[in-house]
């Protein structure tokens, strides 16, 4: 299959749904999590600006383990108890912060990044299966309408694996 991504266009609610819909035509009729992760990871660093990482990390059972992912390297495990995407982990909910360097327990992985929004990925039975990173190096760089577009993404994810 070729995919070509087109540039998004309109506001930005409008851009998230073009995103969708190109993230679940990126998705249909795969249900492998390494490969619809790869995919999601590249699709979304490209058409967004200002990102230098978006990636996943999944659930053992005990920690987050880093998945496929585009930017420069990461940490390679996140225990739930620190970090924002531990954070996320933790308690279930999107974290969505404007300035990493006041976020008590921060990993830095990447010294460039100063804002971050991370999604938690949960099934339908409420089992937690990982997260969905973005990193960008502006401060403040997510707002309500990032949050939402990037937790359909999330969803259209998770709903692949099913």
């Amino acid at each position: 299959m070729s995919f070509s991504a087109t540039a998004l266009t309109g506001n930005k609610p409008e851009q998230y749904a073009q995103l969708l819909e190109q993230a679940r035509a990126l998705l249909h009729d795969e249900c492998d999590r390494i490969a619809n992760a790869a995919n999601l990871s590249s699709l979304v660093y490209h058409a967004l600006p200002d990102l230098n990482w978006v990636g996943f990390y999944f659930f053992n059972g005990n920690e987050l383990v880093v998945g496929p992912f585009q930017g420069l390297p990461a940490c390679v495990r996140i225990p739930l108890d620190k970090g924002v995407c531990g954070a996320a982990a933790r308690t279930r909910q999107t974290q969505r912060i404007e300035d990493v360097h006041a976020f008590p327990g921060h990993i830095a992985c990447d010294s460039a990044s100063n804002s971050e929004l991370v999604v938690p990925l949960v099934d339908g039975a409420g089992n937690l299966l990982g997260v969905f990173d973005l990193d960008s190096p502006l401060r403040a760089r997510f707002d309500a309408d990032d949050q939402r577009g990037l937790e359909a993404i999330a969803d259209a994810f998770v709903a692949s694996l099913r």
